[in-house]
């Protein structure tokens, strides 16, 4: 069987986030840059400069013309929320899988548009959340599914914040309502709420209701909120993410048999290693009749990492566009339902707090 070439993609936007992305793009063996698209072909040259693209890279002065540029298989998009829509379905009609950046969309109605323009032109959809690329979470969710060893999930707790510097708040696009509109809720909240639903393998909560302690800023742009979630089972979850509190990356997930805990589940500490925390079937020694400890200590568990877990999720969507591309296999349907679901979720705390903290029911 012929090897699948490298998939080459064109990256629509110079953010910062970017440059993480052409990175990993760099080491994948299976995808490669091909174009780089900004407003300003200035920005594209300096963009290519910095990051020290080789020369056969070819620089846009406009998102149209990676669009129109037949060398380009692929696109990620690191744009503003806002504009998500209009690029990822023009990229879709031009027959581009589509790499978009979180959150996807101001709301499920937005995504819905640009899933029916990709499942129509057969092109692959994947939101790009990395930490679910990592191989520590394919280890996490075999534990989880350990009924002996985990049990049945009772509880999940997520937390995603940090505290940036105050020109943060002056200038950066997620605090502007004209183009990150969610703000904490749609970049830090995405996670998650995408980690949630990741533990319960994406059954969606039947009641979604915000904590009365979100804080907006003066153009109703959510800076910092939490929520709790409910399932007819019982299950109960809660998070809280925020641009107002200290680095967090929290997630415990609690089982009747066993608890997992992860303090930097969206970014590992270092990038090559990941690891998390494990207790089953622990409780407290008793030694003289008295509680003086538990009678077995957590079990960590490491993994390796031979790429970063960014480089994984670039190595993962091109395999699955080369396969659509080289064998003519539909486009995967899992991503897009992934991305749907946690923005069915998003759109439900925000609605929440809209309403005044009452519950909204999915």
């Amino acid at each position: 069987m012929a090897e699948i070439r490298p998939v080459r993609f064109g990256i629509i936007g110079c953010a910062e986030i970017a440059r993480k992305m052409s990175r990993a793009m760099s080491l994948t063996p299976n995808a490669t840059v091909s174009a780089i698209g900004s407003r300003r072909l200035e920005k594209a040259v300096k963009f290519a400069a910095d990051n020290n693209l080789p020369a056969s890279v070819k620089l846009y002065g406009s998102y149209e013309d990676v669009l129109d540029d037949p060398d380009v298989d692929a696109v990620y998009l690191p744009l503003p929320t806002s504009i998500h829509v209009r690029w990822a379905v023009l990229a879709a009609e031009k027959k581009k899988h589509v790499l978009l950046e979180k959150p996807v969309a101001l709301h499920v109605t937005e995504l819905d548009r640009i899933l029916e323009a990709c499942e129509a032109n057969r092109v692959q959809f994947m939101d790009s959340t990395m930490w679910l690329h990592n191989p520590r979470t394919r280890i996490m969710r075999d534990i989880l599914s350990d009924t002996e060893r985990f049990g049945a999930i009772q509880s999940i707790h997520s937390s995603s914040s940090f505290s940036p510097p105050q020109e943060f708040f002056e200038k950066n696009i997620r605090v502007k309502p004209d183009l990150d509109a969610l703000g904490a809720l749609g970049d830090a909240g995405w996670y998650c709420i995408s980690a949630i639903l990741w533990a319960v393998d994406y059954r969606l909560p039947t009641t979604v209701t915000s904590l009365p302690a979100a804080k907006l800023n003066e153009d109703g742009v959510i800076l910092t909120c939490g929520a709790s979630l409910f399932w007819e089972d019982n299950k109960i979850a809660t998070f809280y993410c925020s641009f107002l509190a200290h680095e967090s990356m929290d997630l415990a997930v609690h089982g009747s048999h066993g608890a997992l805990h992860v303090t930097d589940f969206i970014i590992p500490f270092v990038e090559d290693s990941a690891s998390f925390t494990i207790s089953s079937r622990a409780g407290l020694g008793v030694e003289d009749g008295m509680h003086l400890g538990w009678d077995k200590t957590p079990e960590e568990i490491r993994v390796e990492l031979h790429i970063p877990q960014e480089a994984l999720m670039v190595q993962e969507f091109a395999w699955l566009v080369g396969h659509i591309r080289e064998g003519g296999e539909a486009p995967d349907k899992k991503w897009p339902e992934v991305s749907r679901k946690t923005q069915l979720v998003l759109d439900a705390v925000d609605k929440s707090i809209a309403l005044g903290y009452k519950p909204v029911e999915l």
